[in-house]
């Protein structure tokens, strides 16, 4: 469809429009009392979301970011799925599946008052998806946008095979200064250190982070948050569906290898990803459902 024909399909008065945004990508742009927010129908990606009031956005999004058919979006919520990491089966198919890089269909859009506005976005199986991953499903991304932010990935298996899953809501956070913050909630959890060859650990107190990190933590709550002393917030991070996080910040010498992302980028973003990961996968049945949320309310410190 045109931006008109969504626009006219989909708008929501002055709250909700779509638009065409960086690359020609058709973006859906969220103004209300509660906060503003920017959606990427491309990769089904929450990109912004800023409540009223804050001078900083929510979401760390990088400023060479690719806006183009067939590549990744670095920053805000990308959505790793059916996979997370790398291909599981070996067969040469990309790192953290195939739809952060596809463009997806826009399903509902939703005043739901001061409960905020809802958008859900979705992906079915076709016979190129069979060709990557041979399973049928219905994939959606619900996303809501008020005081706080809401985004749920909801699987089903609409095939006669049950199939494992393993997934991420791979969130971007922005943060003040990575020498300075911290995460909390995972004081005593084990974790495989990607950084020292898959060796599990444990940890001790609050994370911080001071050179390149990459974990997946195991038996994890349901929440966690981000101390940000310099922007003077704390970042709530509620999950459901998920017993695994991840943390990953790409520190000095990846970053400036990647050409997505600016050399002093990874001093203002923090990953504090909601995922199936490690041990924790899902088997979902035909006919079943999982439901993967993460939600993110922040406040003063």
């Amino acid at each position: 469809m045109s931006i008109a024909q969504l626009n006219d399909l989909f708008g929501i008065g002055d709250k909700l429009r779509v638009i065409e945004g960086q690359g020609g990508l058709p973006m859906i742009q969220v103004t209300t009392d509660h906060a503003s927010a920017m959606v990427s129908i491309y990769a089904g990606q929450v990109l912004s979301y800023r409540p009223a009031g804050q001078a900083e956005d929510l979401m760390f999004l990088s400023q060479s970011a690719y806006f183009a058919p067939g590549k990744a979006i670095k920053g805000g919520v990308p959505v790793c799925w059916p996979w997370f990491g790398p291909d599981p089966e070996d067969k040469g198919r990309p790192s953290h599946g195939f739809v952060r890089n596809r463009l997806w269909d826009l399903r509902t859009t939703e005043d739901r008052g001061d409960a905020g506005i809802r958008i859900t976005l979705g992906l079915t199986d076709t016979d190129e998806t069979r060709a990557t991953w041979d399973n049928g499903f219905d994939l959606a991304i619900r996303v809501t946008i008020g005081e706080t932010l809401e985004v749920a990935l909801i699987t089903s298996n609409t095939g006669d095979s049950p199939f494992p899953l393993t997934q991420a809501l791979h969130s971007y956070l922005r943060v003040g200064d990575i020498d300075q913050a911290s995460v909390e909630g995972l004081d005593g959890c084990s974790y495989i250190d990607k950084m020292d060859g898959g060796a599990e650990k444990a940890q001790s107190g609050a994370v911080t982070i001071s050179g390149e990190t990459d974990r997946i933590y195991t038996g994890v709550a349901a929440n966690l948050a981000i101390i940000d002393p310099v922007l003077g917030r704390r970042i709530a991070i509620a999950s459901q569906g998920s017993a695994s996080a991840v943390v990953w910040n790409p520190w000095a010498r990846t970053a400036a290898s990647m050409g997505d992302l600016g050399d002093e980028d990874y001093r203002t973003m923090l990953c504090v990803e909601t995922t199936n990961a490690g041990p924790d996968v899902v088997t979902l049945a035909p006919g079943d459902e999982h439901r993967l949320v993460a939600a993110f309310d922040p406040s003063a410190i």
